[in-house]
């Protein structure tokens, strides 16, 4: 059975490359940009899970085994080795907060597994400037989007999982509100090259329904032109309401690879790359490393430490092909995706306890941080 699906794993891969490749190049002859930037609503769904895939910079969905596996690969929560359940949180750009949670239990003796996971954008209290109230109306407002996801993932065999996400969207935008459906696939290959565990992740999020808006803030007065030719009388408002579009779900294909360079005794060294592909803006790529030590001085405690940096294609003015910038913009690195973190665990009996912390760079935007707190049993 392993066999075959090494030789499946390589006829994908080779067929991707065959497909994208000659994509690729009509792209650069043609020199055209059809990316529907700012094209989609949701955009809290890519924050993330966790402060360990913060700091890897997104490159985690192929290592992915653990509760934030609801979120970056649903596949890699088949591999989930205890029952466990994951806090975090941080606080964004511009006084906002964004908030996740997760918890996951493996069954049937680790042949499958389950999982609930929610996650939360937003802020409030903020108050209404308008023409007539430049300097506010006194009324507030707040915005609050959430989403809760179920996920079942399952082994096929020894080197292959996959898993199945399920989650219910909710986007508040003061009055006016929208809500979808959206499922997540993924999938996980795990295999060794020599004594060196890899890992492969295909992964496709957030593909749903669309989301249209409505509400009572989007009810307005019209006064209605009189008829070319008559008289001028005055006319009370009329109540009318704004017409909105539909806005479609970021869709993110990302393609993950992962492993190990160095394992000696309890410290291992991993290192991690990622391809993605975004509905909204130009594909992006990213790579980070890890760096762990397990069970220190045989007193439970374990130590990471974690670096990452991603490009940012909305941050780029040339045209970016698999992830790498052209070759005039080569030499403009700027610190906007680097990401830096480390994570500290206790274990006694079957029992673990761990804390996370990220810190990853926006560029003009500044820096974010981010905590999460783990329990497994």
């Amino acid at each position: 059975m392993t066999k075959h699906l090494l030789q499946r794993f390589g006829a994908v891969v080779l067929a991707a490359a065959l497909t994208t490749t000659p994509a690729v190049a009509t792209a650069q002859v043609a020199n055209q940009d059809n990316t529907a930037f700012g094209g989609s609503a949701g955009e809290f769904l890519l924050l993330g899970a966790g402060a360990r895939g913060a700091a890897l910079g997104g490159a985690y969905a192929a290592l992915a085994t653990d509760v934030t596996a609801l979120y970056y690969n649903p596949g890699g929560l088949a591999q989930l080795a205890r029952p466990g359940v994951m806090v975090s949180s941080n606080s964004y750009i511009a006084d906002t907060r964004y908030a996740w949670a997760g918890i996951a239990l493996p069954l049937a003796g680790g042949v499958r597994a389950v999982g609930i996971s929610i996650g939360s954008f937003g802020f409030g209290d903020q108050p209404i400037y308008t023409i007539a109230d430049p300097e506010g109306d006194g009324r507030l407002y707040s915005v609050r989007q959430t989403f809760i996801s179920g996920t079942y993932a399952q082994n096929f065999s020894d080197r292959f999982s996959a898993g199945l996400s399920v989650k219910f969207i909710s986007d508040r935008l003061g009055t006016a509100k929208a809500s979808g459906v959206a499922v997540d696939f993924g999938t996980n290959f795990h295999a060794s090259v020599g004594a060196r565990p890899i890992r492969a992740s295909f992964v496709i999020q957030n593909l749903g329904t669309n989301l249209e808006h409505t509400g009572s803030d989007l009810g307005v007065g019209v006064i209605r032109e009189p008829p070319l030719g008559t008289v001028d009388i005055p006319q009370e408002e009329q109540a009318a309401r704004l017409s909105t579009t539909a806005w479609t779900l970021p869709v993110l294909f990302r393609v993950g690879l992962a492993m190990d360079l160095l394992v000696q005794g309890s410290s291992r060294l991993t290192v991690l790359s990622e391809f993605t592909q975004p509905n909204n803006t130009k594909p992006g790529a990213g790579a980070g490393l890890e760096w762990a030590m397990q069970n220190l001085g045989g007193r439970g405690f374990s130590l990471a430490a974690r670096a990452s940096y991603s490009m940012q294609p909305d941050n780029q003015t040339d045209d970016i092909v698999f992830g790498v910038p052209t070759q005039e913009a080569a030499g403009s690195f700027t610190a906007d995706g680097l990401a830096l973190g480390g994570g500290i665990e206790y274990a006694r009996g079957t029992t673990t306890l761990g804390f996370d912390y990220a810190w990853k760079s926006m560029g003009t935007l500044g820096s974010v941080n981010f905590l999460s707190f783990s329990v497994g049993w």
